[in-house]
Formats: C-alpha cells, sequence, structure tokens
C-alpha cells in the first residue's frame, strides 16, 4: 500500500478516516512481533500522521490475535565474535549499537540485519502531536508491552489482552524509558512487580487500575474502537483534545526522552556483562526443547539422551 508521499506499507496497514488515523500492525503469522519493515513502517506512518492536517486521533492496533508479541527469541542469527580491548570499549560500541535503535534481540546479529529505528520510533511517539490511542486487540509482550502502551494518551483494550515483559528472565532491563513511562501510570510498586518479577497484568487489573480507558469484546474490536472515537469527535472539540493532550504531556517530554538514552546505558551494561546472551541462549534452547517434545518426541528423546 503506497501513500502520497510515495513510500509503499509492507507490514502495517495503513488508513485514514476522516480525523482518525489508523496504523495495524500486519504480521499476524508472527503475532506481530517487530521485525521485517515493521518499525520503519510506523515511524513512517507516525511522521505522515504527525503533520497530517485534518487528523485528532493516531491509533496504533493490531491485526489478528495479538497486538504485539515483540522479540522472536526462536530467531535465528549468527554474528562472527568480536573481542573487545576493554569492557569500556565492548559499552561503547554496544550503545553505538543502541542509539542508533537496535534492540536486544538483534544485538547478537551483525548491525547491517537490524534496522536502527526504535529510538526515533519511540522520540516519535513522545513528540507525537496527535491524540495517540493504543487500542490493544489481544496481548502485548515484551517490547510489544514496553513501547506502545506507556506512551498512549488513551488506552483501549479488547477482552483476550494482557500485558507482560520477560525482560529480567533474559537478563535484560525495561528498554527505552519504559520503566518510568509505566509508573507514571501505575505506580512505582506495580510497575516493579510487572518488569522484575515479569507479571502478567490481565485487562481486567488494568481497568481496575485505571490504565486502560475502556474494554471491548474481542469481536468487532476495531469496529467499536472506531465508533467510540468517533463518538468521542462527535461530542468534543478535536484542538481542544489536542490541547489538553500538549498541557498534559509537555512537562513530561524532557524526562521521557532521557529515560530512553538512560535505559540504553542501562541495557549496554548487561551486554558488557554477557548476561543476556546467556539468558537469550537458555531461553532459545528451552523453546526449542519444548517445540520438539510437543512435534518430534521420538527426535527429543534420542537427543536428550545423546546429550547426558
Amino acid at each position: 500500500m503506497a501513500t502520497p508521499s510515495g513510500y509503499k506499507y509492507t507490514d502495517i496497514v495503513f488508513e485514514i478516516r476522516g480525523q482518525i488515523g489508523m496504523i495495524k500492525f500486519n504480521r499476524p503469522k508472527s503475532l506481530n512481533s517487530l521485525g521485517g519493515n515493521l518499525r520503519m513502517d510506523i515511524l513512517t506512518a507516525l511522521r505522515e500522521l504527525n503533520e497530517h492536517p485534518d487528523t485528532v486521533f493516531t491509533v496504533i492496533t493490531g491485526e489478528g490475535r495479538f497486538f504485539c508479541s515483540g522479540a522472536d527469541v526462536l530467531a535465528e542469527g549468527k554474528q562472527t565474535p568480536v573481542s573487545y580491548p576493554s569492557p569500556a570499549a565492548k559499552k561503547v560500541a554496544y550503545m553505538a549499537r543502541f542509539s542508533e535503535g537496535i534492540m536486544f534481540e538483534y544485538a547478537f546479529l551483525p548491525a547491517s540485519r537490524s534496522h536502527h529505528t526504535a529510538v526515533e520510533l519511540m522520540r516519535s511517539m513522545i513528540n507525537h502531536k496527535k491524540v495517540l490511542v493504543v487500542a490493544l486487540n489481544g496481548p502485548a509482550v515484551g517490547a510489544g508491552a514496553a513501547w506502545f502502551p506507556p506512551v498512549a494518551d488513551i488506552l483501549l483494550a479488547s477482552t483476550s489482552s494482557y500485558l507482560q515483559t520477560p525482560f529480567s528472565q533474559l537478563g535484560l532491563v525495561p528498554e527505552f524509558g519504559s520503566a518510568i513511562h509505566f509508573a507514571s501510570s501505575t505506580g512505582v510498586h506495580r510497575s516493579n512487580d510487572f518488569f522484575m518479577f515479569g507479571r502478567k497484568c490481565s485487562v481486567e487489573e488494568l481497568a481496575q487500575w485505571g490504565i486502560v480507558n475502556r474494554v471491548f469484546p474481542v469481536t468487532n474490536f476495531h469496529q467499536n474502537v472506531q465508533a467510540f472515537l468517533e463518538e468521542q469527535l462527535r461530542v468534543n472539540d478535536g484542538k481542544s483534545m489536542m490541547e489538553v493532550k500538549r498541557l498534559q504531556n509537555g512537562p513530561l517530554r524532557d524526562q521521557r526522552l532521557l529515560a530512553v538514552h538512560e535505559a540504553a546505558d542501562a541495557l549496554a551494561e548487561r551486554f558488557v556483562e554477557d548476561a543476556p546472551t546467556k539468558r537469550f541462549q537458555q531461553q532459545r534452547d528451552m523453546l526449542r526443547g519444548e517445540f520438539a517434545l510437543k512435534h518430534c518426541p521420538m527426535q527429543f528423546t534420542i537427543r536428550k539422551l545423546t546429550d547426558q
């Protein structure tokens, strides 16, 4: 799908209906994981909607049963081992990659295979002028939970939604300022429970805590979201709603942008210690083992016996 700017979207469905711009993640076979061209597509659409003369709401949602599954820990990738003269040099190398927006799941891969868009994507959402609506059509895991819901102005969800981040399990830290962003909505203790322990937060809890603004049935979810926003536009003045957003977010902007870079610093330190590399491999081996046990039980048993 091409746009007036000539850019062709491949991993999102992008449409504008009246005063509502819709960005739908469209990689349902991978549960909308953040691979392929998805991040560049989102970033391009955000820039286009930010300057659109008519829109008030920018909606980020997903096709299929997941909103976003974050990283794919089964993804294959080989990297030639790199030696560094010192821990400081190693950290600088990783900081350079993270400042370019190379996510942790791609930190194991050569830079040419990564999309250098994540930091710019976060900056674009934080600075977005329109009312940013995240509509969780299903579960959001990892980066899907950490990047988008915490910076939303309005958070809508289906009854099948939940949030979960396995960062501690993988030896990581909350990405791109998400710890601060999430704590500003939930409070520090709930945020710590969510990020430290990888706790799954159900949609019922999120609604009870006041994080989710509205919950809709899974059936006809996108139609219900569209109808809800159209009703708000009928009742309320669009410019006034955008001004409410500006006044709310203005004092938070610098703190949020600083948090993005402080999180990159903390993440680089974890890679200096090699903690993510070891835990990521353990998780990948475990998932491969579970897949083999389910689909190839004989081969899995033989492999386990020969490994002993």
